[in-house]
């Protein structure tokens, strides 16, 4: 029988202090400085995601003479989240076997140096590669970070941070957006340099945060339990459909704004920074309902994006884009912490890793595909309203397939 002396104690009171697993070896509770580490460091993934979006069209100048450029630069902004999508799992693995603590300082470490590369690189294929390296980073980070909060947490205040993590990455978002614009009115490559703010982050991981007691330590990584993958396929399938509805609203509302005339980047600006704004209100609302549990707040979720599209798809001027901004931002808010919390809920420590990587996968493939499904629909159709009201169906029509199924945010024996 496996020695359980070492195991913290379990959380069964509903006081603050009750919620959080201490450092085993020193006594000390997770706090403020292991929770800005965490929050700040699931921000990256969002900076490689939007920080280049501002100097595409410099660099597809920059790279014209290059065969195959009109394809290879916009690969530039989107491989990362391919990267993430197809390696999150394997992530997940490794911090299921190996441990969570030591990934990510050497993730972070190596997210530096791969992020700044296109610095100096000259080749556009080289470049690409580097985005290539980026990815495999950010797929590290992120299954640490979100794995660390649900290691560190359980019961309200893991609502909490989930909530909190969703903030963090939104308002990110508009901050490196706005940071990526500015940066590119002096050079394309000058956003880049952003990429070292890792290596502080790395730092600050070595002093504040420790790896949890692992129960399997003894018993070496073979025998890591099984994960239930029947119990999460569909909190993944749901979230691969989750992130094509998420993302929907971010790509393409720049769109919809130039279809009804607007040709100012301070209007399309504003609607962006004001639909993020609702999607940090509709983050900061879980942790006060996530007692509800999936069964009402997915439905709530889809709901939620599903009329915002519509109402943006049947918008002819900004009033009417705006509130339909507002309203899917709402539920994006809302819906990611809940998928997140869905998905974990039930997995030990031992078999959390996995879970994560796997839900930070179905995410991110969401996000890579999300524009190629609303290109492909606005094609197929009569453009990209009727792309945005058949995804505003669908979402209502995952709404009410969840609500039928009433899913169950188990909670894991071992905590």
């Amino acid at each position: 029988m496996t020695d359980q002396t070492a195991d913290p104690p379990p959380a069964v009171a509903t006081r603050p202090d009750d919620e959080v697993q201490a450092d085993p070896r020193t006594g000390r509770r997770p706090g403020l400085l292991q929770v800005a580490v965490l929050m700040l460091s699931s921000c990256l993934p969002i900076l490689g995601a939007v920080l280049l979006a501002p100097v595409l069209p410099i660099m597809q100048t920059a790279f014209a003479g290059v065969p195959g450029s009109a394809a290879l630069v916009p690969l530039v902004l989107t491989a990362p989240a391919l990267v993430i999508g197809l390696l999150a799992p394997v992530a997940g693995r490794i911090v299921d076997s190996l441990g969570r603590k030591n990934l990510l300082v050497g993730a972070l470490v190596v997210y530096a140096f791969v992020g700044t590369a296109p610095l100096y690189l000259e080749s556009l294929p080289m470049i690409l590669l580097s985005r290539v390296g980026v990815g495999l980073t950010e797929a590290a980070i992120m299954t640490c970070c979100t794995t660390l909060i649900a290691d560190y947490f359980t019961g309200h205040a893991r609502d909490k941070y989930l909530g909190l993590q969703a903030v963090y990455t939104t308002l990110a978002a508009t901050v490196f957006f706005a940071l990526g614009g500015a940066l590119g009115a002096a050079s394309w490559r000058a956003p880049f340099w952003l990429y070292l703010v890792s290596l502080p982050l790395a730092v600050m991981t070595v002093v504040a945060i420790w790896e949890p007691v692992r129960r399997t330590a003894e018993r070496g990584a073979r025998a890591l339990p099984s994960v239930p993958w029947r119990r999460l396929a569909g909190p993944i399938a749901v979230t691969l459909f989750g992130g094509i509805a998420f993302y929907t609203l971010i790509v393409e509302l720049s769109y919809a704004l130039a279809g009804v005339g607007v040709t100012s980047t301070g209007t399309i600006g504003l609607v962006s920074a004001v639909s993020s704004l609702a999607t940090a209100i509709g983050a900061l609302t879980f942790p006060r309902v996530a007692h509800r549990g999936p069964a009402i707040l997915l439905p709530v979720a889809f709901t939620a994006i599903g009329v915002g599209l519509a109402v943006i798809a049947a918008g002819n001027g900004v009033p009417v884009v705006l509130i339909g901004a507002v309203i899917a931002g709402f539920g994006g808010g809302l819906l990611l912490p809940s998928l997140l919390t869905w998905t974990i809920a039930s997995l030990s420590l031992e078999q959390r890793g996995r879970g994560t990587g796997f839900w930070t996968a179905a995410l991110f493939l969401g996000e890579f595909i999300c524009p190629l499904v609303v290109l492909a629909l606005a094609a197929t159709l009569t453009g990209l309203s009727s792309a945005l009201l058949v995804l505003a169906v669908a979402s209502v029509v995952v709404a009410i397939a969840v609500r039928l199924a009433r899913p169950v945010r188990r909670q894991s024996a071992v905590d």
